[in-house]
């Protein structure tokens, strides 16, 4: 080799990433040892020595946080989850009123965001929004706490490494949108949602569901209960599902908007009116809840002091200060798919 050895030689003869070069020889322990090693023996042998002025000018603070949305499951291709879009313009403000800039990265979760996106110094925190199966998200917060990594979290509280998680009162929120339809006059709600501890916040909803149906002096019954993760299309198949198993139900309470929303297409196609036959509030109240026919009940989350939430936490966290994560309220907008 005549010309100086660079980091991509290295990576080219250890069969591995430049990015893993380069922790490697920093000592970063999101590296295994053997790993470590053979770099650290081949950067030896083509006498290749770490730039110092380089490593310390990555070092420094970059004034920059960064927001990364996670992909959600579609049919046809990823997609954000459109509460998540709703947060950011608030996000965006406080970023700017507390002199920082924001960079906004759409990841998949498959990928190395957690070991790659902090050690490349782009960010002095990072802010993290969706998460899917929380059992596998959980195993890479675990390591970003692990290397010292600043980092906030939009989830259930309670359910990470304490002290970066921000979120709503989610199990407040079910009891509020099940008491509304109870008092509806309706005796037997669906919930159309998971109940599986891996999606928290939706589970957390659920248990909301069965607080308020015990308080009335309801029992929760499990054939009303059918899982239904995010999208429309998942509300659409719980509907025709409640149907191809002859289940009777007066009302739906709707994990979030968009199951909702295809719930309520459903209905349509099955000849069942909104709310006359069945009354339904959804969660999130995003914009698109208004515009359905009728408009869509649904728990609201304070997305304004979300964003300000969120920001303020990781900040105080770069300060090396204990930041609050009691959960924010919810209430019930009321509209006419539930018969308000």
């Amino acid at each position: 080799m005549t010309k100086r050895p660079t980091s991509f030689d290295i990576a080219q003869l250890a069969g591995v990433s430049q990015p893993t070069v380069s922790r490697a020889l920093r000592g970063m322990k999101s590296v295994n040892v053997q790993t470590r090693q053979r770099i650290e023996a081949i950067a030896k042998s083509l006498h290749y020595a770490v730039d110092k002025n380089a490593s310390s000018l990555r070092s420094q603070a970059s004034n920059t946080l960064a927001l990364l949305f996670f992909e959600e499951p579609a049919d046809d291709d990823a997609t954000i989850n459109p509460f998540f879009l709703s947060m950011l313009g608030s996000i965006t403000r406080a970023c700017a009123r507390a002199g920082y800039d924001l960079l906004i990265s759409f990841q998949q979760l498959s990928g190395d965001w957690h070991v790659d996106y902090q050690d490349s110094h782009k960010a002095d925190g990072i802010i993290l929004l969706g998460y899917g199966d929380y059992e596998t998200y959980r195993a890479r917060l675990d390591h970003l706490a692990e290397q010292g990594t600043h980092v906030v979290r939009w989830g259930a509280i309670g359910t990470g490494p304490a002290g970066i998680t921000v979120g709503s009162d989610n199990r407040g929120g079910g009891a509020l949108a099940t008491a509304h339809l109870i008092g509806r006059g309706r005796r037997r709600i669906a919930f159309l949602g998971t109940t599986d501890a891996r999606y928290p916040e939706v589970s957390d909803r659920y248990h909301g569901y069965r607080d308020a149906l015990a308080a009335a002096g309801f029992v929760a019954e499990p054939e009303l209960q059918i899982d239904a993760v995010t999208t429309e299309a998942a509300g659409q198949a719980a509907v025709e599902e409640l149907a191809r198993c002859g289940i009777g139900y007066d009302a739906i309470f709707a994990a979030s908007d968009s199951i909702a929303i295809g719930a309520m297409r459903a209905l349509s196609m099955q000849g069942r009116t909104v709310p006359a036959d069945v009354a339904i509030v959804g969660f999130d109240d995003l914009p698109s809840a208004q515009l359905t026919s009728p408009p869509l009940s649904s728990v609201t989350q304070d997305t304004r002091n979300a964003g300000e939430a969120l920001v303020g936490t990781l900040l105080a966290r770069l300060r090396g200060e204990p930041a609050d994560t009691a959960p924010l309220p919810t209430r019930l907008v009321v509209r006419a798919s539930s018969g308000g």
